[in-house]
């Protein structure tokens, strides 16, 4: 392995590096045993070829298939683009034969020329049918798409540039459940999902994402090939990642579009009968907070009933499938039972989440109140533990690896989060977790292979602990003195990382009067070209909120000081993670520690890691929010950094700052 290691490294131009070689052969170890494997890997260890090489070589050797599933299409792209055609020329010797690869995406991604060539559109928003330029402006997006195909080799949505909205892509594509399937279609033999599956059939390595990976766990058909091994890179994400699959939603508009597509198919008075159900539930959710909700209420109840009974009609009013039928009917008949599944599914859904006590529940349920949309039910999971433990881990040999994977200085909040025992196979007894038993199941390692940067000598750890508490009118004036005389000291060069859009907002106004500093925000423009202004002019500050904590990679002196407002807990009123600590409180643990806590310290490794992104980097990561210092569950949020030299006083910080903007 470690041979083959090597000449993959060279085949890339890369560095050899201690933490890599390690992770390699544990991979390969895990391979050969079948035992799973967590791999904590800092930033610059190179953890991509750490895995891909044993993994290649182990499809090649076994001739079998296997899986690499990622949270972002960025790391796609890193491995598709460069990563594996690389390696493909380099290991094509030493393996006996070129490793092919292939990267698969879920239907919905792909153009249908049936739905493009049969005009069975999907119904318009309620809005755009009477807004006559919204109605316009989707006529335009799906007549470029109708030039498009004629064009493009694989139908893959990624490809289309510029690309087009979600409304319009619905018009020309299907999901899973609404597909004829190849052998019915009149198109199948040139349809480029089963051509994007039939590729990966064939390839050694596929790679995926992490949400098609839920769904062909979560669904009673196969999506992936066979496949023997699935590797999770950015594995920290995976438990929402499936969540979000695994999340259901009912509106009003989605019950009057099923009945819409049920009318043309089947008895108009059983379609009539949906769409009165769905008229009384537009008028119930519109009543309803904007909130989790803890108990239904018996008028939505009957009327989820009735949506229920009404959708489970009109399948029943469609009959039998003729497999004889004309293609328009088939198609049709096909786009409407989806659609009437999907309703009575999660009709089903949302009436049972609420038949068992706290402690038991497998869903939560809320009601969303988000601009622009209409108001809906959802219920997600309260945990995938279960799902993963048996339909990933029950099945395959998995890999998970990512820069952050131990957590209060253990792998076990994450490995609880998957569904694995704790880290040492004992019993899950820690503060965050349920007292009553541990967690059974499949035997796994965790390792730490560590990081090639040398933490207590490249940055500084600032805890602002004379600061006062964090309040909810907005950042204290003493926060945004400490911010500009940090972002002063440091020449610019400065991330900021708020918990809420309207914290970064109010820093921005507030600070632009006060220093002569360039300041970005996010939202002001595309987040990629705000970052790489960033990333161009060393003098200039980017301030943001969610998506910039995980999704800032700029090495090198435009970045040198990234400041966290306050501990990035989930908010009170948050559906899932407020649902999810009650449940750990009802059978006995400590809901705080298990889930906000565990959330924020996720976050905030996350966060800080944009500080350091090569060897030569070099900065502070300053934290305003004293807690982190003053708190009892500070330790454990501390425990999941990085070793920074760690001080509270301002200036030492700002004297380092000075000589860091000097030097660069």
């Amino acid at each position: 392995m470690s041979e083959l290691l090597a000449t993959a490294v060279a085949a890339v131009g890369g560095t050899e590096r201690p933490g890599q070689v390690a992770m390699a052969e544990a991979v390969a170890t895990a391979i050969r045993t079948g035992d799973h494997l967590a791999v904590q890997a800092g930033t610059g260890t190179g953890k991509s070829l750490a895995y891909l090489v044993p993994a290649l070589r182990h499809a090649v050797e076994r001739e079998a298939t296997v899986v690499v599933s990622t949270a972002t299409i960025a790391l796609q792209r890193q491995l598709i683009d460069r990563d594996l055609p690389r390696l493909e020329k380099a290991l094509e010797k030493p393996l006996g034969r070129k490793p092919t690869f292939a990267i698969l995406k879920g239907r919905r991604n792909y153009l249908c020329l049936n739905k493009l060539d049969s005009g069975m559109q999907d119904e318009p928003d309620d809005a755009a049918l009477f807004d006559p330029f919204a109605v316009s402006a989707l006529g335009r997006e799906v007549t470029r798409l109708r030039e498009w195909v004629s064009d493009t080799e694989t139908g893959d949505r990624d490809e289309l540039n510029p690309g087009v909205s979600e409304q319009a892509w619905r018009q020309v594509s299907v999901s899973a459940r609404e597909c004829l399937g190849a052998s019915r279609c009149p198109v199948g033999t040139d349809c480029f999902a089963e051509k994007g599956r039939a590729e990966a059939g064939r390839a050694d390595l596929i790679v995926t994402n992490h949400a098609l990976l839920a769904i062909d766990a979560l669904q009673g058909f196969q999506v992936l090939p066979e496949h023997d091994l699935v590797i999770v890179d950015e594995a920290h994400d995976l438990v929402d990642r499936v969540t979000s699959a695994a999340t259901a939603e009912l509106t009003a508009a989605s019950v009057a579009a099923a009945a819409r597509r049920a009318g043309r198919v089947c008895d108009q008075e059983l379609a009539d009968r949906l769409l009165e159900a769905g008229d009384g539930f537009a008028l119930l959710v519109e009543d309803l907070p904007e909130a989790r909700l803890d108990s239904i209420g018996e008028p939505m109840a009957n009327t989820l009933a009735a949506v229920r009974d009404a959708a489970y009609a009109c399948l029943s009013g469609l009959g039998p499938d003729q497999r004889n039928s004309d293609v328009e009917v088939a198609t049709a008949r096909k786009l409407a039972q989806s659609q009437l599944d999907e309703v009575h599914d999660t009709a089903v859904r949302l009436l049972r989440a609420f038949e068992t006590d706290d402690a038991h529940r497998r869903d939560v349920v809320w009601r969303t109140g988000e601009t622009n949309r209409p108001p809906a039910l959802k219920a997600a999971p309260l945990a995938v533990s279960a799902l993963l433990r048996e339909r990933l881990f029950g099945q395959h040999t998995t890999i998970l690896t990512s820069a952050t994977l131990t957590l209060g200085g253990t792998f076990d909040s994450m490995a609880r989060s998957w569904g694995l025992p704790a880290e040492q196979g004992e019993s899950v007894k820690s503060e965050g977790a349920a007292t009553d038993k541990s967690i059974e199941g499949p035997k796994w390692t965790g390792l730490d292979v560590g990081s090639p940067f040398d933490h207590a000598r490249s940055g500084i750890l600032y805890l602002a602990k004379h600061l006062p508490p964090p309040g909810r009118d907005g950042l204290p004036p003493s926060y945004l003195d400490e911010l500009a005389g940090l972002m002063e000291a440091a020449g610019g060069r400065t991330l900021g990382l708020f918990s809420s859009m309207r914290a970064a907002k109010q820093a921005t106004e507030t600070l632009r009067k006060r220093t002569e500093l360039p300041i970005l925000c996010q939202g002001e423009d595309a987040t990629a070209l705000l970052v790489r202004k960033f990333a161009e002019d060393t003098a200039t500050c980017l301030f943001g909120t969610l998506s910039l904590w995980q999704g800032v990679d700029v090495p090198g002196p435009s970045l040198q000081l990234v400041v966290v407002d306050r501990l990035p807990f989930p908010r009170p009123d948050d559906p899932l993670a407020s649902a999810r600590q009650r449940a750990v409180e009802a059978r006995g643990g400590n809901g705080f520690l298990s889930v906000a806590a565990t959330h924020a310290a996720l976050l905030l490794a996350q966060g800080t890691g944009r500080l350091l992104r090569s060897t030569e980097d070099r900065g502070v990561v300053a934290i305003l929010d004293p807690r982190i210092a003053t708190a009892r569950y500070g330790g454990f949020l501390r425990a999941s950094l990085p070793g920074y030299w760690t001080t509270s006083d301002a200036e030492v910080v700002r004297a380092a700052l000075r000589r860091l903007d000097a030097a660069s």
